[in-house]
């Protein structure tokens, strides 16, 4: 039980350098190709005023405590979820390729009387079965 605590514990830690260092990926180098992709797009900003009225940005809807629907903010978790999702699944490929494949050992037959053996205690049985009656 010990044991799976500290690597619990071990994958946690491992987990949020990992979740930094994948946020950092996405927010320095991915975001940066996808807005020049998309013509400078932030997802970020995307928003949709649930008043009706038009606001120029966020910040400006924000101010005149507009309520607000932010799916740039979605689209900006779903790709990061992606990305995480790749490198988790990269990682773990890599790493059940450094794994040392172990072939199965031949399991041997149980050990047991013979069909020769079985005959013959049979045979015996009904010899004696035989003799009493």
């Amino acid at each position: 039980m010990k044991g799976d605590i500290v690597a619990l514990a071990t994958a946690v830690v491992i987990g949020a350098a990992f979740k930094a260092i994948v946020d950092s990926l996405v927010k320095d180098v991915i975001t940066p190709i996808i807005g020049v992709i998309t013509g400078g797009t932030d997802f970020t900003r995307k928003f949709i005023a649930l008043d009706g009225e038009t606001y120029a940005s966020l910040d400006a809807a924000r101010e005149a405590k507009a309520a607000v629907i932010t799916y740039g903010n979605l689209i900006q978790a779903m790709i990061n979820f992606i990305i995480v999702g790749l490198f988790i699944f990269l990682f773990l490929r890599a790493y059940e390729k450094t794994k040392q494949k172990e072939d199965p050992k031949p399991v041997a037959a149980p050990k047991g009387p013979t069909q020769e053996e079985l005959l013959a205690e049979i045979r015996d049985e009904l010899k004696k079965q035989n003799a009493a009656s």
